[in-house]
């Protein structure tokens, strides 16, 4: 289920969309009681897009250029007559969205089917996905691991073909976990690129929504489809240059690159903190040969970055939730929680220091870019682990999963670079691994050209997960 090729399908008459969305329906309800990624299913409001796209083609309209396809959003974007649950007991019982988030919105006027809504980490604070209150999501590739998080339904329903595009967030990696664990591209976009209205905050000042898709011209389309100023988000108004959209700005997209061996980028690896180990290593190491990188570069800092990342997300997100947390404490995941609340008492001498940190090391960061146009380094320091484990052990040390999950994530997250993780398959026997592809703000188009090029290489690719296959 390749969205780039349903659109062209359906535009040209070959396939209707209410095919296409029958078809979708169909296969999310013979295979996600296996996987558990879906927590909404909206059946009435898929078949009714699809009809009115089919009428728009009926009539001779340009029906959008995601036409017919079907898509799926994490829980925390609002759907016009569901209540966002967050992944949270507690918001379920809110009253409905009145109306469709920014990005929902902008799918719809693209041409696209909204199926439902994903499963996620109880109000987006985690890595993995094992929902307290509505089970853990299953990895396609191996139904006993995890899906990562906290976007981990997203992931995994595309991995197993349940939908064409799904969107999620990212705070600290919610989007770049789970593409590596469910072998998936995934985008996080510049900080303020896209609007969050109507996406159930976490950290305002490090939260991000975007894109996932199992091929690079269909997370173009997404992308280019999420566009667009609103001057209602507080990240948007501030932000300084237009958006660059990566159909915009060739090369980006596979048709219009050079062949392998020729891409005009400036690739670094970065090393040190982000060497990595076992199989994390070993992809990183391929995916930064294949683009050419010529030397090691050193982020600035990356220990003091994730430690500025950790505390303000924990005040940010304690603070948000504390009035829940004195009266509803009980309805919460216990783990979830306490992390809260723990969050709730940090001292705001010591946020104002992270603040400070952070700055430091953006300014230090925005010298990279001088010399690299790409930076190389692992996703997620091992491939997806089993439900239900607690411990990983890195460089030889136990050390907890949940947090550790994100330790090359939480860096570049406390900055707000663009981001986008491409999946090297089987690549710890059949599971998947990803990479990160980081460059500096606004420049989503050298991503692009880049993940084109690695897909084109055939070295980064996203099949459908075995026992999955269409």
């Amino acid at each position: 289920m390749i969205a780039a090729r349903i659109a062209t399908e359906v535009k040209s008459r070959r396939l209707s969309a209410r095919e296409a969305a029958l078809a979708a329906l169909a296969r999310i309800e013979a295979h996600d009681g296996a996987v558990n990624a879906f927590t909404d299913i909206t059946r009435a409001r898929a078949l009714a897009e699809a009809d009115a796209v089919d009428a728009a083609i009926a009539r001779g309209d340009d029906p959008g250029p995601l036409a017919g396809v079907p898509y799926a959003v994490k829980n925390l974007f609002d759907l016009a007559g569901l209540p966002t649950r967050a992944g949270s007991r507690i918001e379920r019982n809110a009253p409905p969205a009145a109306e469709d988030a920014f990005a929902v919105a902008q799918f719809r006027r693209a041409g696209a089917v909204c199926l439902g809504a994903l499963n996620m980490d109880e109000y987006a604070y985690g890595f993995t996905t094992e929902n307290f209150h509505d089970g853990a999501v299953r990895n396609p590739h191996d139904l006993a691991r995890i899906a990562g998080g906290s976007s981990g339904g997203s992931g995994a329903a595309l991995a197993a073909g349940l939908a064409a595009i799904t969107l999620g967030t990212d705070t600290n990696g919610s989007i770049r976990v789970p593409a590596s664990l469910c072998g998936v591209f995934g985008l996080k976009p510049t900080f303020g690129r896209l609007s969050r209205r109507g996406a159930f905050p976490f950290v305002a000042s490090l939260d991000h929504v975007g894109p996932f898709a199992r091929d690079v011209a269909s997370l173009a389309a997404a992308y280019d489809a999420m566009a667009g100023r609103d001057p209602a988000d507080e990240a948007q108004a501030r932000r300084a240059p237009e958006p660059i959209g990566p159909n915009q700005t060739p090369p980006a997209l596979p048709g219009a690159l050079p062949l392998p061996g020729a891409l005009p980028l400036r690739v670094g690896r970065l090393g040190g903190y982000f060497a990595g180990e076992g199989c994390a290593r070993m992809v990183a190491d391929r995916v930064a040969a294949a683009l050419g990188a010529a030397e090691e570069a050193e982020f600035p800092d990356p220990a003091a970055a994730r430690a500025a990342a950790f505390l303000i997300t924990a005040s940010e997100g304690g603070s948000l939730h504390l009035p829940d947390l004195r009266v509803r404490a009980a309805d919460f995941d216990p783990n979830t929680r306490d992390r809260l609340l723990a969050g709730a008492l940090v001292p705001a001498a010591w946020v104002h220091r992270a603040e400070e940190v952070r700055r430091d090391i953006a300014r230090r960061a925005a010298s990279l870019f001088t010399r690299f146009d790409i930076l190389v380094a692992p996703a997620t320091p091992a491939a997806a682990t089993p439900i239900g484990q607690q411990m990983i052990t890195l460089n030889g040390e136990s050390m907890p999963l949940r947090p550790n999950l994100g330790i090359f994530t939480q860096p570049v997250s406390c900055l707000g670079l663009p981001v986008l993780a491409v999946p090297v398959p089987e690549a710890d026997g059949p599971l998947p691994i990803g990479v990160q592809l980081i460059a500096a703000p606004w420049r989503e188009d050298s991503l692009f050209a880049a993940a084109a090029f690695l897909e084109a290489s055939g070295l980064c690719r996203a099949p459908l997960a075995a026992g999955f296959a269409e």
